[in-house]
C-alpha cells in the first residue's frame, strides 16, 4: 500500500507539473515575438520538449523571482517578451532561449563631483550638488541605453556647467532653488527616453577662491563702515538740531539754566567721581565786572 501511494503521489506530482508547464508554455508561444521565423519557432519548440522532457527538475530552472521593487526585462531569442517588464514576484523562462535583466525602481541618489565653473561675469567658483532619480520605465532603461545610471551622472555634470555658466555670481548665491528647479526640467526632459524620471536636484554648495573671498569681506567691510559714518553723521545733525531747539527754550528763561547747571553736578555726583566741576554763572560775575 505504501509503494502504491508514494507511485499515486509521484504521477500526481508529474501530471501536475506538465499540466502547469503545459499552460505555461502556451502563455510563452502567444508572448513569443511574430518576427522570430521558422528557425526561431523550432527552436522555442524544442526548448520546450526539453523543459517538458526533464520535469520536474527543470522546473526549478524555469521559475525566477523578482522583488518588489523590481522588474524582470526577458529577452526570447535576442528579442524582449512581449509585454514588458514581468514582476514583482513569480515568473517563468525558458532554460535554453529566455535571458532576462532585473532593474531596480526605487531612487537612486548621487552626488555631482565638485565643477569649476566660470560665471557671466567672468568669475571661477566651484559647485557640486545631488541628484535624485528612478527608474520610470524598466524596458526604455534597459533596451535604448547602455549604462542609465552612468549617462544620468555625466548628464548631470554638464548640466550644471551649462545652466551656472549663464548665470551672475549673485545669482548663483541668492537663486539657487531657482537653478535647481531649471537643472531638475532640462534633466528630466533629456532622460525621459531613457525611461528615468528625475524627481529632485539640489545644489549643495558654492565655493569662492580664497582672492574674491577676501575682497568681497574688505568690500562689505567698507560698506558696512560707510553705512556707519552715514548714521553717525545723521544723528550728529539730529543731535545738533535738537540742541539748537534746547538752547532756545533756555533763552526765554534765564533761571532755566541755572537749573540745568544744577542737574549737572547732580549727574557729576552719582558717578562718584573725584573731581567736581561746579559751573559758575555769569551773572554773579557782572556785578563785579561793573565795579571794575
Amino acid at each position: 500500500m505504501e509503494k502504491i501511494s508514494e507511485l499515486v503521489y509521484f504521477l500526481y506530482s508529474v501530471v501536475f507539473h506538465s499540466v502547469c508547464m503545459f499552460l505555461y508554455c502556451l502563455s510563452a508561444l502567444e508572448s513569443s515575438d511574430t518576427d522570430n521565423g521558422l528557425c526561431g519557432w523550432i527552436i522555442v519548440a524544442l526548448s520546450i520538449l526539453l523543459m517538458l522532457a526533464t520535469l520536474p527538475l527543470s522546473i526549478w530552472m524555469c521559475i525566477k523571482i523578482v522583488k518588489e521593487y523590481e522588474r524582470a526585462i526577458i529577452f526570447r531569442l535576442g528579442r524582449i517578451v512581449r509585454g514588458g517588464a514581468k514582476g514583482p514576484g513569480l515568473f517563468f523562462i525558458l532554460p535554453c532561449t529566455d535571458s532576462f535583466i532585473n532593474v531596480d525602481m526605487r531612487t537612486i541618489t548621487f552626488d555631482i563631483p565638485p565643477q569649476e565653473v566660470l560665471t557671466k561675469d567672468s568669475v571661477t567658483v566651484s559647485v557640486d550638488g545631488v541628484v535624485y532619480y528612478r527608474v520610470q520605465n524598466a524596458t526604455l532603461a534597459v533596451a535604448n541605453i547602455t549604462n542609465a545610471d552612468a549617462a544620468t551622472r555625466l548628464l548631470a555634470q554638464t548640466t550644471l556647467r551649462n545652466v551656472l555658466g549663464t548665470k551672475n555670481l549673485a545669482e548663483i548665491l541668492s537663486d539657487r532653488n531657482e537653478i535647481a528647479h531649471s537643472m531638475q526640467s532640462t534633466l528630466d526632459d533629456a532622460t525621459d527616453d531613457w525611461g528615468i524620471k528625475v524627481e529632485r536636484v539640489e545644489i549643495k554648495d558654492v565655493k569662492l577662491p580664497q582672492q574674491l573671498q577676501r575682497a568681497m569681506a574688505a568690500e562689505a567691510e567698507a560698506s558696512r563702515e560707510a553705512r556707519a559714518k552715514v548714521i553717525a553723521a545723521e544723528g550728529e545733525v539730529n543731535a545738533s538740531r535738537a540742541l539748537k531747539e534746547a538752547s532756545l527754550v533756555i533763552a526765554e528763561s534765564p533761571s532755566g539754566l541755572q537749573l540745568r547747571y544744577l542737574q549737572t553736578l547732580n549727574t557729576i555726583a552719582a558717578e562718584k567721581n573725584s573731581t567736581i566741576i561746579f559751573p559758575l554763572p555769569m551773572d554773579m560775575m557782572q556785578a563785579f565786572m561793573k565795579r571794575d
